[in-house]
């Protein structure tokens, strides 16, 4: 056996049956589409979306909110797993690269240090934003919040 010999099995292929050649051929005059209406014509296409006549679902729920296509999204990290980490690894210094590695942040989130907890030991952490309750701790500390681009 070999490629050039190959067919498919048989009954398995049925011809396409020919519309609009004829009555002779039992699918004339109308090429078996019924008479008249939308879906008779040439060309015809239904809408996406289109129910028929009725009203629409997109036209019938009503519109609502507003989306800010300038918005920032951090990803929040409060001091009280800074520290857990800090401690664990035995840092003094935290950076993005360092949340990275023990994936606490995504590749390409932006990191925001927030304020919940108590923060015992003085750390440099680098973020792209950092809140006020946040700042206000590391530089009570004695620590260091550098913001980065």
């Amino acid at each position: 056996m070999d490629l050039s010999n190959l067919k498919p099995a048989k009954g398995s292929v049925k011809k396409k049956q020919r519309l609009g050649r004829g009555e002779g051929s039992g699918s004339g005059g109308t090429a078996s589409r019924g008479h008249k209406g939308a879906k008779s014509r040439s060309g015809y296409s239904k809408k996406l979306g289109f129910e028929g006549g009725q009203m629409p679902l997109q036209r019938r729920v009503p519109k609502f909110g507003f989306k800010n296509p300038n918005r920032v999204e951090y990803h929040g990290i409060n001091l009280d797993v800074i520290e857990a980490l800090a401690k664990e690894s035995k840092v003094e210094a935290i950076t993005i690269d360092f949340l990275r590695e023990k994936s606490v942040v995504g590749k390409k989130d932006l990191v925001k240090v927030l304020g919940r907890g108590e923060l015992t030991m003085k750390l440099t952490i680098e973020a792209n934003a950092f809140s006020a309750s946040a700042k206000k701790q590391i530089e009570d500390k004695g620590g260091e919040a550098k913001v980065i681009e």
